[in-house]
């Protein structure tokens, strides 16, 4: 299965965004995966959320291809704790953009909350 296209939620510089929802994290998602599509790695936060009983794993893939010469390094594996939230990023493009200018997202197994995609503004 593809995976599911996650969409920014743009900080605006000097502004105001109210709270975004973000995306639900569900079976679906954590089987198929997240996909940034035109990602500014630099720029990209995340904000994850976990509702599990548990504490999960989220994992921002290691890239793909010659523009990502420090894949070599592996995935950013972070854990979240039950019932919390957490950030990751911004991101190196050499260690995790895909080809095509993408940045991957998984989820462990029984996983469930929420995933916002925040990007950050280039200048002030």
């Amino acid at each position: 299965m593809p995976r599911t296209a996650v969409n920014y939620s743009k900080l605006v510089p000097n502004g105001y965004l109210a709270a975004p929802a973000g995306t639900t994290i569900d079976a679906a998602l954590v089987t198929n995966g997240v996909v940034i599509n035109n990602a500014d790695p630099e720029h990209t936060v995340l904000l994850v959320a976990n509702s599990a009983a548990g504490a999960k794993n989220v994992t921002v893939r290691a890239g793909s291809g010659s523009q990502s010469w420090m894949a070599g390094q592996g995935d950013r594996v972070q854990s979240v704790a039950a019932s919390g939230s957490g950030w990751l990023g911004p991101f190196t493009s050499a260690k995790f953009q895909q080809k095509g200018s993408k940045l991957h997202v998984d989820f462990e197994s029984g996983f469930t909350g929420t995933v916002t995609v925040l990007k950050l503004p280039r200048a002030l």
